[in-house]
C-alpha cells in the first residue's frame, strides 16, 4: 500500500545533545530520539548541588502582552491568530517538559499485497533517515531498496512445510528432497509479489511520486510511496497494475505448464504459482480498503463524488464489511470444499488453521480500512497547519545575557521563545527548551543562554507562509527541536517547536471531518 511519510532521527543542529520531539507527519515509522541531558553551562564545581534540584521555571510565567526589547521580531497581527496556536498562558520550561518521544501512530499507509492487502495510501510525511531499514536490504530496482522483513522467514518455513506435504502425495518419490522443492516454490512465490510491488512502484515513479522502500514480509509486501496521487485516474491506475501484474505472471506459467508434465516437480512449481498468482490478484481486486481493489473503487467514487474523502470513506467501510466476511466465511468455504477440497473428513488441526488464517487476515483488512479513513481525515485537515499560526513570540538576546534575565525580557514581550543574535542582530542561534528546564531557578542568573542553544542551519529558517505538507517537508528535511520563523524580508518572526507541530498535528486528527 502506499505510504505517504518516512521516518527519521531528529538530530542537533550542534555538538550538544539535544531533546528532538517526532515531528509529526504520518506517517510515520521510526521511533523519536530518547530526549538527551541538554548542556547547562554550569561549572563543574556547581555539578553536584544542581543536580538534585527540581527543575521549575520561576517567574516565567508568560502573558499575551505585545511590547519588550527593541528588536523583538514579533508580528503585530499574532494575537489575532487562532486555531492550533501554542497556548501563550504556559511557560518555557512548560513547553520544554514535553516528551520528545511522545507515542504517534507512525504506521505509514501502504501497499500491502496477500501478497499484497492492498494499498491504503494518505499519510502525511514523517522524519525520514536516509536509510530506511526494515530488514535484510535485497537490492535497489529502479533504485529503490527492497527489504526483506524477519517475518518472512517464518512464512516461507509455513509455505515450505505445507507445499511439502502436498508434494509428498502428489510426487512420494521426492522423499525428503521435497521439502528443498518446497522452500524453492516459496521464494519464486516471493519473487512474484516482488513484480506485483514493482508494478507500483514503477506506476508511482511515472507519476513523480516517491518510494521509499519495497518490503517483503507476513503474507505479502509492501510498496511505501510518500505522495498520493494528484488526480482518481492516476489513482486507479496506480492500484490496478499491481493486480494486472500479477494476472499475467498466472498466464505465463500457464502457457509455461501447458508443454511440461503435470506430475513432474516442474510441473508442480508450475502450477502451484500460477495458482498462487490468480489468488493474489482476485484477493486483492476484492472492492475495499486497503486492498488494491478498495484503493480502484476509492478513485471512482472520488471521480464521481469530486472528493477523495468521500471515495475513502466507501471504501473503508466495505473493507471493514470484507473483513468480516473473511473471518466468517473463509473458514465456511474450507469446510465445504469451496476452496477445493471435497467437504469431508475435515480434521480439528485443520479448523484451527482456516480459522486462524481468517482471523489474521480479517485483522489486516479491518485495520487497514481504519487506518486509511484516519489518515484521510488527517490528510484532509492537514492545510490548517500553518507556520505562521503555530509560530511562538520570540525575543532577541545576546549571546552573554544571563538566562533569568532572558526570561525577564520574554515575559515582559509575552514571548515563549529566545533567540540568540549577534552584535548586529541578526540571528545564530535558538535557546532549547529542554536546556532550560534542565538549569535550577537559582542557578539562572549565572548561566548565559548561549550555553543553552542550538545553532542555527540554513535548513532551520523556516518561511512564515509555509503550510501542510510543504511546512512538514521543510521539517522533515532538517530534523530539530526548534525552527526560525521568517518573514519574507528575512524579518524574525518567532520560532516555531516541533513539539508544537505535532500537538496541533493529534488534534487534527481528532477534528470530525
Amino acid at each position: 500500500m502506499d505510504v505517504s511519510g518516512g521516518s527519521g532521527q531528529p538530530r542537533s543542529g550542534n555538538d550538544e545533545p539535544a531533546e528532538h520531539p517526532a515531528v509529526p507527519t504520518a506517517p510515520t515509522t521510526a521511533p523519536a530520539d530518547q530526549p538527551d541531558t541538554p548542556g547547562t553551562g554550569r561549572s563543574p564545581d556547581d555539578e553536584g548541588d544542581a543536580r538534585g534540584e527540581d527543575a521549575r521555571d520561576g517567574n516565567t510565567e508568560v502573558g499575551s502582552a505585545q511590547g519588550g526589547d527593541a528588536g523583538d521580531g514579533d508580528s503585530p497581527d499574532r494575537d489575532a491568530e487562532d486555531g492550533d496556536s501554542p497556548d501563550r498562558n504556559t511557560t518555557l520550561a512548560d513547553d520544554a517538559a514535553t516528551p520528545a518521544d511522545k507515542h504517534r501512530d507512525a504506521s505509514p499507509s501502504e501497499h500491502r499485497s496477500l501478497a499484497h492487502s492492498g494499498i491504503a495510501k494518505g499519510e502525511p510525511p514523517q522524519p525520514r533517515p536516509k536509510e530506511p531499514g526494515g530488514g535484510i536490504l535485497m537490492g535497489r530496482p529502479f533504485g529503490v531498496p527492497v527489504y526483506v522483513a524477519p517475518s518472512w522467514f517464518l512464512v516461507a518455513v509455513l509455505i515450505t512445510w505445507v507445499f511439502g506435504g502436498q508434494l509428498d502425495r502428489v510426487l512420494p518419490e521426492l522423499g525428503a528432497a521435497r521439502y528443498l522443492v518446497s522452500l524453492f516454490f516459496a521464494v519464486a512465490f516471493y519473487a512474484s509479489v516482488l513484480v506485483h510491488e514493482l508494478a507500483h512502484t514503477v506506476a508511482a515513479i511515472r507519476f513523480k511520486l516517491p518510494v521509499r522502500r519495497i518490503q517483503l514480509q507476513f503474507f505479502g509486501g509492501v510498496s511505501e510511496i510518500e505522495k498520493e496521487a494528484e488526480t482518481p485516474g492516476r489513482e486507479f491506475v496506480l492500484a490496478f497494475v499491481g493486480p494486472l501484474l500479477s494476472l499475467v505472471l498466472a498466464g505465463l506459467f500457464y502457457l509455461a505448464l501447458k508443454p511440461v508434465e503435470p506430475r513432474s516437480v516442474p510441473g508442480v512449481l508450475l502450477a502451484g504459482l500460477m495458482i498462487s498468482n490468480l489468488i493474489v490478484a482476485a484477493f486483492n481486486l476484492l472492492p475495499g480498503l486497503p486492498l488494491d481493489g478498495g484503493r480502484m473503487l476509492r478513485a471512482v467514487v472520488w471521480k464521481i463524488t469530486g472528493r477523495p474523502m468521500s471515495g475513502t470513506i466507501a471504501a473503508a467501510w466495505v473493507g471493514r464489511a470484507l473483513a468480516v466476511a473473511v473471518l466468517v466465511g473463509l473458514p465456511l468455504m474450507n469446510r465445504s470444499g469451496a476452496l477445493g477440497g471435497d467437504g469431508t473428513q475435515v480434521s480439528g488441526m485443520d479448523t484451527v488453521t482456516d480459522a486462524l488464517l481468517a482471523a489474521i487476515l480479517a485483522a489486516i483488512i479491518w485495520t487497514g480500512a481504519g487506518n486509511s479513513l484516519r489518515m484521510a481525515r488527517l490528510r484532509e485537515h492537514l492545510p490548517e497547519l500553518r507556520a505562521r499560526t503555530l509560530t511562538r513570540r520570540a525575543v532577541p538576546v545576546q549571546t552573554d545575557t544571563p538566562l533569568s534575565e532572558a526570561l525577564r525580557r520574554a515575559n515582559a514581550a509575552g514571548a515563549r521563545a529566545l533567540v540568540v543574535v549577534d552584535a548586529h542582530g541578526n540571528p545564530i542561534s535558538l535557546v532549547r527548551e529542554a536546556a532550560i528546564v534542565g538549569v535550577p531557578e537559582h542557578r539562572r542568573p549565572w548561566v548565559a543562554v548561549s550555553g543553552l542553544a542550538q545553532d542555527l542551519t540554513e535548513g532551520m529558517r523556516v518561511s512564515a507562509e509555509l503550510a501542510g505538507e510543504d511546512l512538514l517537508d521543510v521539517l522533515r528535511a532538517t530534523p530539530a527541536t526548534e525552527y526560525l520563523v521568517v518573514e519574507e524580508t528575512g524579518e524574525i518572526y518567532g520560532v516555531l517547536s516541533a513539539a508544537d507541530v505535532e500537538r496541533a498535528f493529534v488534534k487534527a486528527m481528532a477534528r470530525p471531518s
